[in-house]
């Protein structure tokens, strides 16, 4: 299975989640897509399995600084214009493993996801 791991290697949830893969022995790929950046078939991607608005970290600093009129009406298109200016705004991690893709660190989740049975 090949494993991919996207965010900003500074994070301490990507660090978690480093931590996490690295105890299970999964091996993987990092992407930093602050340094590396992000491609809008990638955005629109995990739009599509988790939902934009689980995609889009509104809790973040980088979001709330945003103005008022920046952050007005969202929809799809316009978060993914906001991620890709921006990538801070995304959640982090988003990890692909195959098919699948998982918005956010969870043990449990990851747990499910890498059980070997």
């Amino acid at each position: 299975m090949s494993v991919t791991i996207y965010g900003i290697k500074s994070c301490d949830t990507m660090k978690k989640a480093f931590a996490w893969l690295d105890s299970q022995g999964v091996a993987y790929t990092f992407h930093d897509y602050k340094k590396d950046g992000v491609t809008p078939e990638a955005l629109r991607r995990w739009c599509a399995a988790a939902g934009w608005e689980k995609v889009l970290n509104k809790a973040g600093t980088t979001f709330r600084k945003l103005p008022d009129d920046a952050k007005a009406e969202l929809n799809e298109d316009k978060a993914i214009a906001l991620m890709l200016a921006q990538p801070s705004m995304i959640k982090r991690p988003v990890l692909e493993n195959g098919d699948g893709v998982e918005v956010g660190f969870k043990p449990e989740r990851y747990a499910v996801l890498f059980d070997p049975r």
